[in-house]
């Protein structure tokens, strides 16, 4: 789809802010996974890759702060870029998300902190997934999402995360309208989880 430039720009201002709110957030870098972590937003008449605006390079840990490895540009997220198209089509509101970390601790926590915000809180369980989708690039996207969406009872959940990927380190996923109010309420949920951490100390 062709954006026109007053859309390009909103983008990625609205983007590049919610990023800064990331990246001085120390608390959201215990979140970050081995695999790096992907902020990405897509255009309101997105279709393809090339409509949805992300980090290059992804956004990695540096001096114990988040970091985006490289510019914010369109068509630079393949994984999270596929994930966000294929969540619009159940919910053409939702239009931005960010993957983190998944652990039995962070989950624990997950389900707690979502309940007392109200927010849909599901999980999909990878073994369930058809062999002859699972090493095909985007091919397991749709099921992933059904699977979400399924085991939320029908709604598109605001938090989600997988388990019994094989060979795939296994992750969390948070979803919004927009970069702005992402950004804080993963960097919240993040302050949160780490106040929860020092409290076992």
């Amino acid at each position: 789809m062709i954006m026109d430039l007053s859309e390009k720009i909103e983008m990625t201002g609205r983007l590049y802010l919610g990023l800064e709110q990331i990246e001085s957030c120390m608390e959201f870098s215990a979140l970050i996974p081995q695999v790096r972590t992907n902020f990405v937003y897509a255009s309101k008449e997105s279709t393809d890759l090339e409509d949805v605006l992300a980090v290059d390079g992804r956004i990695t840990v540096v001096d114990k702060h988040p970091k985006a490895a490289g510019k914010i540009k369109f068509g630079a997220s393949s994984y999270m870029a596929y994930l966000i198209l294929e969540i619009r089509k159940a919910d053409p509101e939702i239009r931005c998300a960010i993957d983190f970390v998944n652990s039995p601790e962070i989950v624990d926590f997950l389900k707690d902190y979502c309940k007392e915000k109200g927010w849909v809180f599901s999980v999909i369980d990878r073994h369930l997934e058809p062999e002859a989708i699972r090493d095909q690039e985007g091919a397991s996207t749709p099921w992933k999402v059904a699977e979400a969406i399924r085991a939320a009872g029908g709604k598109v959940p605001k938090v989600f995360y997988e388990v019994g990927a094989v060979e795939k380190e296994p992750v969390s996923f948070f979803v919004g309208k927009d970069p702005l109010e992402v950004a804080e309420q993963i960097c919240e949920l993040a302050r949160r989880y780490h106040e929860s951490r020092q409290s076992f100390k």
